[in-house]
C-alpha cells in the first residue's frame, strides 16, 4: 500500500504532465537554493579525509571504520565519478523535496541534530526530513538497488553494508521523533517509492551504534566483520572462496585480505567475457 504522500506526488505529476499544474516560483527557488548548498558542500566543504564518527557512517561495518581511523590511506581510491555520484544524490533529494512541497505535503526540512548516547558520547549529523512526526531519508538508487535492495525493510536490513538502518534510527532518536522510512528514487528512470522501516528493533540498533562507538573510540584491535564465502556454480560449491558481498565497496578490502586477487570467474561458461570475481586465495 502506498504512503499517502506518495499518492499526492503521483497525483501532482499526472496533473503536471497533463498541463493542469505547474510549479511555483517560490518552490523553484527553494530547489535551486538546495542545489546551491549541495554544490558548496561537495566542492568547498574542506578535506574529505578527516575521520570522525558521524551519523552518516555510524552504521557502516566496524572493520571499515577501523581502517578509516587507523589506516586511512585506501588501497582502492574512489574514481573521479564518485563526486558526480554524490552530486546526483543531492540533486535528487532537492528535486524530490520540491515535488513533495508542490504536491501539498507538509514536512520539516533537514536539520542538524546530536545523538547523545550518555557519558559524553555524542554523534552529530543532519537528517533529511520529518514527515508525520517520523524521520525519513531520501535516497537515490541504481536500478538494481531500487529493485533488489529497497524491496522492503527486511531485504534492506539483511544487506545493509552502507548502514542505512542505524542512520535512520539514530537520526530519529536524536530528533525525538518516530522512525519512518526511505523515499527511494531510481536515478535511471525516475521511478520512486516509499519503503517503511516499520518493525525495526530500535533498541537493538541503538545498542549496535553504542558498540561501534566504543570499539572505534577505545582503539580496540582490528577484527574482520565478515569472512570469505564459498563460490557456487549452479547452486553447488566450486571449491573456491571469494570476498563477502558486504565488503564489495570497501576501499580497504585489499589490506584486509592481502591474498585477494581479482580474476575472471573460474566457473563462468557463457559466451561473453567472464565477469571479474574477488577471490580469496
Amino acid at each position: 500500500m502506498m504512503h499517502p504522500a506518495e499518492l499526492s506526488v503521483h497525483s501532482y505529476l499526472r496533473k503536471a504532465l497533463d498541463g493542469d499544474a505547474g510549479m511555483s516560483k517560490e518552490n523553484i527557488e527553494a530547489i535551486v537554493a538546495d542545489v546551491a548548498k549541495a554544490l558548496e558542500k561537495q566542492f568547498n566543504g574542506g578535506p574529505r579525509d578527516e575521520f570522525k564518527l558521524r551519523m552518516s557512517n555510524i552504521g557502516r561495518p566496524k572493520c571499515q571504520l577501523w581502517f578509516e581511523k587507523n589506516d586511512p590511506e585506501t588501497d582502492e581510491h574512489k574514481p573521479t565519478s564518485f563526486l558526480l555520484q554524490m552530486m546526483l544524490g543531492d540533486f535528487v533529494e532537492a528535486l524530490f523535496k520540491g515535488l513533495l512541497r508542490e504536491a501539498g505535503v507538509k514536512f520539516k526540512d533537514n536539520d542538524k541534530v546530536t545523538l547523545n548516547l550518555g557519558e559524553g558520547k555524542d554523534i552529530k549529523g543532519e537528517f533529511d526530513m520529518i514527515l508525520d512526526n517520523k524521520l525519513d531519508d531520501v535516497k537515490s538508487a541504481s536500478p538494481w538497488s531500487y529493485t533488489n535492495k529497497f524491496t522492503n525493510f527486511e531485504t534492506l536490513a539483511q544487506g545493509d553494508s552502507f548502514g542505512y538502518v542505524p542512520q535512520l534510527v539514530g537520526y530519529a532518536k536524536a530528533a525525538n521523533v518516530g522512525v519512518g522510512g526511505w523515499w527511494v528514487v531510481n536515478k535511471s528512470n525516475g521511478e520512486f517509492k516509499y519503503v517503511s522501516a516499520e518493525g525495526v528493533n530500535e533498541e537493538k540498533v541503538i545498542e549496535d551504534i553504542e558498540g561501534t562507538y566504543d570499539y572505534i573510540n577505545n582503539d580496540e584491535p582490528f577484527e574482520r566483520c565478515f569472512g570469505a564465502v564459498p563460490e557456487t556454480y549452479r547452486k553447488k560449491p566450486s571449491g573456491n572462496m571469494k570476498l563477502n558481498s558486504s565488503c564489495r565497496f570497501c576501499s580497504h578490502k585489499r589490506k584486509c585480505w592481502p591474498t585477494m586477487q581479482t580474476l575472471p570467474s573460474k566457473v563462468y561458461s557463457g559466451n561473453k567475457e567472464a565477469p571479474l570475481v574477488d577471490y580469496i586465495l
